[in-house]
């Protein structure tokens, strides 16, 4: 069969090849052998193979997403995990080691920052950050470095990496190279594609898309991706079919959500960036902003995420007592899911901390109808002028 579109590939990613159209829950934590020679050889087999022989090591739901999320990442196999701080955790504690360096991005997500400064700290892991702005990265890298971690585009004001240019220099240096593609998706962005050796995603955001599942997977090349599953059966990480089942529902929907995240994104950016009370959009599909340029050459499609600087002149509490005047927006944490959030933005999470800036507030636009939205942000920003 010729090779098939993006949309054809997710209607039928995971799916049994034949009989029932969608994939069904199999529930159970004890796998029953007729014989021990069965036993013996199934265990034999789970050190290099994937076969069912215990229900914390996956049955034929879980198999399926695992699959599927591998086929969109485009590596070599998947394995998921209940959280997607999980599947981080799980893969800096896979690859590194006591005396070992890791060296993060500026603009990760925060509670990855957190998990090096304690746990990984314990075990004798130092790490620092890099800007992704800064043209001499690499002069961050130390001899005792086995890692560069980065998220791109980050998750507050979605600065871009140069993913090929990073692995260029990674693999001159035997070092790892992961990245965070949770705002990718795996079908906006392939960090596996560009040069990495692993890419994670909270498959509770887009993935899932409805806010009622949380998951995390890790995709990896084949010389990665065994201690990486050696750890999670180590730490006994596991998800439940149930949830398999709701990202797999969530696959088969996700091309044309984020086409709907995007468009509506990308209108009410524009909308914006024209506004008296803003001073910076931050969004990398929007033309002018710092990381189109990259976005374009490396990525395939955008999704509801930007975040909004106001004009520094302006008081925080006459800000947020206009958000808190928001209908449709809900005020809440992650974002991917079906509806609008808006979140406050700690500005010394981001590369503005050192700089004189507006408040920060970033928006989740969901699937509601955009003239909607933006009426409701125009009666917020009214409230501000």
């Amino acid at each position: 069969m010729s090779a098939v579109s993006r949309a054809t590939q997710l209607a039928s990613l995971g799916r049994p090849e034949s009989g029932w159209a969608n994939t069904p829950i199999v529930k159970g934590s004890t796998y029953l052998f007729d014989t021990l020679g069965q036993w013996r050889a199934a265990r034999a087999q789970r050190e290099t193979d994937r076969v069912l022989s215990y229900g914390a090591r996956g049955n034929e739901t879980v198999y399926a997403l695992e699959d599927a999320i591998t086929a969109i990442e485009g590596g070599y196999r998947s394995k998921l995990f209940p959280t997607g701080l999980a599947a981080i955790a799980t893969t800096l504690f896979a690859c590194l080691k006591s005396g070992d360096h890791l060296l993060i991005s500026d603009g990760v997500y925060e509670p990855m920052r957190l998990l090096c400064e304690t746990q990984l700290a314990k075990f004798g892991v130092t790490y620092s950050d890099f800007s992704p702005t800064d043209p001499h990265w690499e002069r961050q890298l130390r001899p005792t470095t086995k890692m560069v971690y980065v998220e791109s585009p980050g998750s507050l004001l979605y600065d871009m990496l140069d993913l090929p240019a990073l692995s260029h220099v990674c693999k001159q240096r035997n070092i790892l190279l992961c990245a965070d593609n949770t705002w990718g998706s795996g079908i906006n962005y392939q960090p596996l594609n560009l040069g990495c050796d692993i890419s994670v995603v909270a498959a509770t955001k887009y993935l899932g898309g409805h806010s009622d599942v949380m998951m995390g997977s890790v995709t990896a090349s084949k010389a990665c991706f065994a201690q990486i599953e050696q750890a999670s059966i180590n730490l006994g990480q596991t998800v439940s079919a149930e949830d398999a089942f709701l990202v797999l529902r969530g696959l088969r929907t996700l091309e044309l959500r984020l086409q709907r995240h995007a468009s509506s994104a990308l209108h009410l950016a524009q909308w914006l960036s024209t506004h008296q009370t803003i001073r910076n959009v931050f969004h990398p599909a929007l033309q002018g902003d710092a990381n189109h340029a990259l976005w374009q050459r490396d990525a395939t499609g955008s999704n509801g995420l930007l975040t909004i600087e106001f004009d520094p002149a302006l008081a925080t509490e006459k800000i947020e007592q206009a958000i808190d005047g928001l209908q449709l927006f809900g005020i809440g944490s992650s974002w991917g899911g079906y509806e609008s959030l808006v979140l406050p933005v700690d500005p010394q999470r981001t590369r503005l901390r050192d700089s004189k800036h507006g408040y920060l507030l970033r928006l989740h636009i969901g699937l509601e109808d955009p003239a909607d939205l933006m009426r409701d942000l125009d009666s917020m920003l009214n409230h501000i002028t």
